[in-house]
């Protein structure tokens, strides 16, 4: 079993700045911005979708995700994080003259955050193509660049490969008839709460709707839990317990990584569904998205713990 797990891989620039932004902009000069943030501490992660959900899914099934994405001549750091964390880079292609995807993130002591985004070689997604992967048992659309994702939907659908289409943040770039298009391809679909509503009002469609054309659809709801949607039922699925919150960024693309392997193990939607939450539950105590691990040993007590019956 392999998931082919198409998106983005990014270097995660986080800055803390040591006050509230709202003390240095003034409100009526915010058409003439001109601000400087002090930020003391500084640190680099490894992220991206595609990034953050093979690191997730190879925590559970290790060997079974397969990442593509275009990369930039930076990217020797995180390949070699790759090779150490023995998640395969045969589908990794470097595009020479450009960066890495790159976020700048700066977060006050409120928690309110600044990001800028440079995608670098994710704008060349669309050079990866689905045919070239072998032995694919499962893929997923998530967050690339805009021809790579609509290219590599048509792809797996061309191929007969069973696909979640996850459009996270990257929702914005395409209209009705391309979300539509998109659902018409995919098996299953993903999306935050926040996604699920610009969804409904970009196509008219209750995620109902949209599961008349699916196996599934899954809603995430951070501390609330999540909801998957199938042709015949809603499920509820509960939140984890989580030691700490310390870093929500990444959670959702530790859910998805959980959501791969239960299908990819053909287990109920209830079970799938809670080892989903809890992988999100145990990212969120860590800072950055790949910084947290485990024994699938200590794995299944905390699934016991949690939900009441073992894996």
């Amino acid at each position: 079993m392999t998931a082919l797990i198409c998106g983005s891989y990014a270097y995660d620039n986080i800055m803390v700045f040591h006050d509230h932004f709202k003390n240095h902009i003034l409100p009526d000069k915010v058409h003439m911005l001109n601000v400087s943030f002090l930020v003391p501490e500084m640190r680099r992660e490894f992220g991206g979708c595609a990034g953050n959900i093979a690191y997730n899914l190879n925590l559970l099934a290790p060997g079974t995700a397969l990442p593509m994405a275009t990369v930039g001549g930076d990217f020797l750091p995180y390949a070699e994080w790759m090779a150490e964390c023995e998640i395969s880079q045969q589908q990794i292609k470097v595009v020479a003259e450009s960066y890495t995807g790159q976020a700048f993130i700066t977060t006050d002591l409120g928690d309110n955050q600044i990001t800028a985004f440079h995608p670098g070689a994710m704008s060349f997604s669309h050079q990866n193509q689905v045919a070239a992967a072998d032995d694919i048992s499962i893929g997923i659309v998530s967050p690339d660049g805009r021809d790579g994702m609509i290219q590599h939907a048509e792809q797996f659908a061309e191929a007969g490969i069973p696909f979640i289409f996850d459009p996270g943040q990257g929702l914005p770039m395409f209209g009705c008839q391309e979300l539509m298009r998109f659902i018409e391809l995919a098996d299953y679909a993903i999306f935050n709460d926040y996604e699920m509503q610009l969804m409904q009002d970009r196509t008219g469609k209750t995620p109902h709707d949209l599961t008349a054309q699916l196996n599934a659809l899954v809603v995430t709801r951070g501390s609330e839990g999540s909801l998957i949607y199938t042709q015949q039922h809603r499920i509820e699925i509960p939140a984890a317990n989580s030691t700490a919150v310390n870093d929500p960024t990444g959670c959702g693309d530790a859910y998805r990584g959980g959501l791969l392997y239960g299908l990819m193990n053909d287990l109920e939607w209830k079970t799938t569904g809670r080892i989903a939450s809890l992988m999100g539950a145990i990212c969120v105590a860590d800072h950055g998205t790949q910084n947290h691990t485990f024994k699938m040993g200590e794995f299944k007590k905390l699934f016991q713990d949690n939900f009441g019956y073992s894996l």
